[in-house]
């Protein structure tokens, strides 16, 4: 893969071979991320697990410390009582059988997070192939489907992220914004890393953390030794 004059520069201020300790890290992916936007820093760690194994799944969610940096549009299906709530918390759209359908027939995808309460799962349910190969199908362990509406709507605006283990054992999720600088996003890291290491399966054997890394959306990544999180 060829890259641009920028990151084959910025490359040169990163040592491939060295595994870096936390601060340097994040510090070195803040001054590369010269793009003309306010880059995404993103944390990628790699866990000994086996997620073809479903007691070896690592999955959950959390407000991080200082929010993404990201304006999250929320679609909020619900009926009733709910709706107001709903709306009264901040959610961009809200609605139930009206919203399905528009998913449905128009494709309609502008939102960034779904939520629902447990009685319009069975609308939500038949919307599973549109939006499970999105990430954005809601779920219990994730907070999305939940009785209490408006706190999830909250919640959701306020930053919080679902983490989740892709096919390849790796674990992908921004923690904020270059120019939240390295004391915000150290913050967002710790709080990240602490969640995906309380959440280690007991069926996981041997080293957990395999490697971790921190990269913004143009720039080259920056390896953490994986020492630093023993166990």
């Amino acid at each position: 893969m060829k890259h641009g004059k920028k990151y084959v520069e910025n490359a040169k201020l990163i040592d491939r071979t060295k595994l870096y300790d936390i601060d340097e890290a994040i510090e070195t992916v803040v001054k590369t991320a010269n793009a003309k936007f306010d880059e995404t820093v993103e944390l990628h760690v790699r866990l000994g697990v086996d997620g073809r194994h479903a007691d070896q799944q690592v999955r959950g969610a959390l407000v991080l410390p200082n929010g993404t940096g990201k304006s999250v549009k929320v679609l909020a299906i619900c009926k009733g009582p709910n709706e107001d709530a709903a709306k009264e918390a901040g959610a961009d759209y809200v609605g139930a059988e009206d919203m399905t359908q528009k998913i449905q027939q128009e494709n309609w995808m502008d939102f960034d997070v779904l939520v629902t309460t447990p009685d319009c799962m069975g609308l939500v349910g038949r919307l599973g192939k549109i939006l499970g190969p999105r990430g954005l199908m809601p779920n219990p362990k994730a907070g999305t489907v939940t009785p209490d509406i408006a706190r999830a709507i909250k919640e959701a605006k306020a930053g919080k992220i679902e983490y989740r283990l892709d096919k390849t054992n790796i674990i992908h999720c921004p923690i904020g914004k270059a120019s939240f600088g390295k004391d915000k996003l150290k913050e967002n890291f710790d709080a990240l890393m602490e969640a995906i290491i309380k959440a280690k399966p007991a069926a996981a054997k041997g080293q957990y953390i395999k490697s971790c890394a921190v990269t913004s959306t143009m720039g080259p990544s920056v390896r953490i030794s994986p020492a630093k999180f023993t166990v």
